[in-house]
């Protein structure tokens, strides 16, 4: 008897518990129906059903919670078109809620029933709603460029994130063509938002996805280039450079960068096949010879490297950073043949030797004053002059320019 009393006691405990959720998720639903919706307390009547086991694995339940949402959101919509103040973060808040509560509704109405058939009773419901935050750009698209304009930038991407979504849920069948310039839009400023929160592998799986969608192509692959490094995969920025001269030949940007790169990792030989590349696009570019003949010295093939900066020069008569190139070449070749010489036992064929090599360092000297007269404040020209003046016994000229050098620091 007393077994069967405590029995009676458990099952009458829950029925009581499952009563008062079912209640509250009434009550929820009253809260917001009335004239006066109260969606605060919509929230704290709710919010108990969606844990308790008895309610919890309701469809009802999360419809009820997402209509929450749906509706407080609908009555700030209802403030704009009267162009009366609302609360953007409220608004957009409410339609993030909603909408993963309705995805929970939408999951367990496709739960089959006792008999093993499945009979949605909110899914076209929930469907059209969603849809409807897709598809009006009060909603999704411009909550997500409200908190894109206030840097907000890691919500924006799970705004656009939401919006970018909704065409691939089951629910939707296909039947939204995300193959118009809103989505590709969204898409986007979501990967630029991504960059902007520091979440490069995010930013690169959204700006791949846009590599074929014929939308903003060349800055989807500077953008894409940037995080790839972002993300220290720079094998893969440097594919994209690739491209990008293949894709984009007429944009200087890809071409220049990728040489920057072989520039700055010393890969020399790969920098002058591309700026060779460079050169046929733009053969008038002074830069691009000025550039080459810095790898051909490097390469230590000075009279290529003088004949590319001489180029510079004939394109560019007032390429300071050509003329100071040059110079530097004669002084490079003299401190050279001035260490071969320091090596020659014989007095009188050393000191013929060292001759040349003073030669060598009066043919820079025009030049390093030419790069000077057109760019009077680089100290580094200066610099290098002062000390052809020290080697070559010019004390006079050599006073000069010390004064010049000083007089700027």
């Amino acid at each position: 008897m007393k077994k069967l009393i405590s029995t009676l006691m458990l099952i009458l405990a829950l029925t009581t518990v499952s009563f008062a959720q079912k209640s509250n998720v009434s009550k929820a639903k009253n809260a917001i129906s009335s004239d006066t919706p109260d969606f605060k307390a919509a929230r704290e009547a709710i919010k108990p059903a969606l844990a308790d086991p008895t309610t919890m694995n309701e469809a009802n339940t999360w419809y009820i919670a997402g209509l929450i949402g749906y509706n407080e959101n609908d009555s700030y919509y209802k403030l704009a078109v009267l162009n009366k103040d609302y609360d953007k973060d409220a608004k957009g808040k409410a339609i993030l809620e909603s909408y993963d509560y309705f995805l929970k509704a939408y999951e367990l109405d496709q739960k089959p029933d006792e008999k093993g058939k499945v009979k949605p009773k909110f899914t076209k419901d929930i469907k059209t709603k969603i849809t409807e935050y897709y598809k009006t750009q009060s909603n999704l698209v411009a909550y997500g460029a409200y908190l894109y304009d206030k840097k907000d930038y890691q919500n924006t991407v799970k705004a656009f994130d939401t919006y970018l979504a909704i065409p691939k849920l089951p629910m939707m069948n296909n039947e939204i063509d995300t193959n118009d310039s809103t989505y590709k839009m969204i898409k986007y400023y979501d990967a630029y938002a991504a960059k902007q929160a520091a979440m490069p592998e995010k930013a690169i799986e959204l700006l791949n996805s846009l590599k074929n969608d014929n939308y903003e192509g060349v800055s989807v692959y500077q953008l894409l280039y940037e995080q790839y490094f972002e993300a220290k995969d720079t094998l893969k920025g440097v594919d994209v450079l690739k491209e990008g001269v293949q894709k984009f030949p007429n944009e200087s940007w890809f071409i220049q960068n990728l040489i920057n790169y072989y520039i700055f990792t010393s890969k020399y030989k790969d920098a002058i096949v591309y700026l060779d590349n460079a050169i046929s696009q733009d053969p008038k570019s002074s830069q691009y010879h000025y550039a080459k003949g810095n790898m051909e010295e490097q390469l230590l093939d000075y009279d290529q490297a003088l004949a590319e900066f001489n180029k510079a020069i004939e394109l560019d008569p007032t390429y300071s950073d050509a003329y100071y190139g040059t110079g530097r070449l004669y002084y490079n070749k003299a401190v050279k043949q001035l260490e071969q010489a320091d090596k020659i036992k014989d007095i009188k064929k050393s000191n013929d030797a060292k001759k040349q090599v003073d030669d060598l360092f009066k043919q820079s000297i025009p030049l390093f004053k030419k790069a000077i007269e057109l760019k009077p404040t680089d100290i580094e020209v200066k610099k290098a002059l002062r000390t052809v003046y020290y080697r070559l016994n010019m004390d006079a000229e050599w006073d000069a320019i010390n004064k010049e050098i000083k007089a700027a620091n």
